[in-house]
C-alpha cells in the first residue's frame, strides 16, 4: 500500500493527473433534442488473445466471430433503424479484416483508433514504445479509411501516465476512455486544460462485464436491457449524454443483436432523442470549449 507513505500533496497529484476541466453539458442538443445517444462498438475481434499469446482455438475463433457474423449483423440493425454509430478498431484488427472496415464505411459510420493490438498501456508503461504504437495505429487506420481518425479510445480503457499527452499531441478531437462523469468534459493533465473532449464511458454501459464470461454464466439480454434502459431514462430526464459500448463478438450474437434493435426502437419512441456518432457529439460540444 504505497499510498500510506505519501503526503496529501503527492496523493493529490496522482488523483488529478487526469482531471475534469470544463463541463460540456449543453442546455440542449441539436434541433432541441433532450438527450444525445452515442452508440459505439469496439471491433477487437481476436486482438486481445493475440496480444497476450492466448492462441487456443476457443479464444481465437470466438474473437473471429466479430468479423464473420457480428459486425455484419450489427450493421444490418443500424441500417434498418437508420442510426449511425462509432466503431473503434485496433489497427491489427483492421489489417486482418479489411472487409470489415469497408463495410463499416459503407454504412457511413465513424471509425476511431483503439490501439495497435489491444495492448494494455498501463502494463506496457513505456513512453517511447507507446508513442510508436500510437503513431503506427493512426497511420494504419488513416490508410485504411482514407482520412485521419478524430477519435481515440484506449484499449481496455486503460491509460498510462503518458497516454493523454500523446492523444493531445496527435491532435485528436476527443477521447472516450475515462469515467469521471456521466456527461462530457474537457480533460485536464496535471491541472492544465488539454483541449481534448472526453466522452465518458462506464462498465455499467458496456456489454463485456455482462457477456464476456466464457464459462456460460451469462445474464439474459432482458436483464442487461433493464439496466441500459434505466440509464437511458435518467440521461433523458437530465438532458445528458448516453454512451453505450458494445463489442461485435459479444453483442453481434443473435439474441443480443435482437435486444439491441429493441433498445434502439424503444429510445426512438421518445421525442427529442439525438442519435449521433462520437465525432458528431464532440464537434457539437467543441463550441463550448
Amino acid at each position: 500500500m504505497p499510498g500510506l507513505k505519501l503526503s496529501l500533496e503527492k496523493l493529490r497529484a496522482q488523483y488529478t493527473h487526469y482531471g475534469v476541466g470544463k463541463r460540456l453539458k449543453p442546455p440542449q442538443w441539436p434541433n432541441g433534442a433532450k438527450v444525445a445517444v452515442a452508440l459505439s462498438f469496439d471491433v477487437d475481434n481476436a486482438t486481445v488473445p493475440l496480444s497476450r499469446g492466448q492462441l487456443g482455438s476457443e479464444d481465437l475463433s470466438r474473437g473471429m466471430y466479430g468479423s464473420v457474423d457480428g459486425v455484419p449483423r450489427i450493421l444490418r440493425v443500424l441500417e434498418r433503424q437508420n442510426v449511425h454509430a462509432s466503431f473503434f478498431i485496433p489497427a491489427v484488427s483492421a489489417l486482418l479484416n479489411p472487409e470489415t472496415v469497408k463495410s463499416i464505411q459503407a454504412g457511413k459510420h465513424e471509425i476511431g483508433v483503439h490501439g495497435w493490438i489491444h495492448e494494455h498501456l498501463g502494463v506496457l508503461n513505456d513512453e517511447r514504445e507507446e508513442q510508436r504504437l500510437l503513431d503506427e495505429s493512426i497511420l494504419a487506420l488513416t490508410n485504411a479509411i482514407g482520412k485521419k481518425p478524430v477519435g481515440y479510445r484506449a484499449p481496455s480503457w486503460a491509460m498510462s501516465r503518458y497516454t493523454m499527452q500523446q492523444v493531445k499531441g496527435a491532435g485528436f478531437l476527443y477521447d472516450s476512455s475515462l469515467m469521471a462523469s456521466d456527461d462530457a468534459y474537457e480533460v485536464t493533465i496535471d491541472g492544465q486544460p488539454s483541449g481534448v473532449i472526453e466522452l465518458p464511458i462506464e462498465r455499467i454501459l458496456d456489454d463485456a462485464p455482462y457477456y464476456g464470461a466464457s464459462n456460460g454464466s451469462l445474464p439474459s439480454p432482458e436483464l442487461v436491457d433493464s439496466i441500459y434502459r434505466a440509464e437511458f431514462e435518467v440521461a433523458y430526464k437530465e438532458g445528458g449524454l448516453y454512451v453505450l459500448t458494445m463489442h461485435p463478438h459479444y453483442t453481434g450474437h443473435r439474441s443480443r443483436a435482437l435486444w439491441l434493435e429493441n433498445l434502439i426502437v424503444y429510445m426512438k419512441s421518445k421525442p427529442g432523442v439525438w442519435f449521433a456518432t462520437h465525432e458528431e457529439v464532440a464537434s457539437y460540444l467543441k463550441g463550448m470549449m
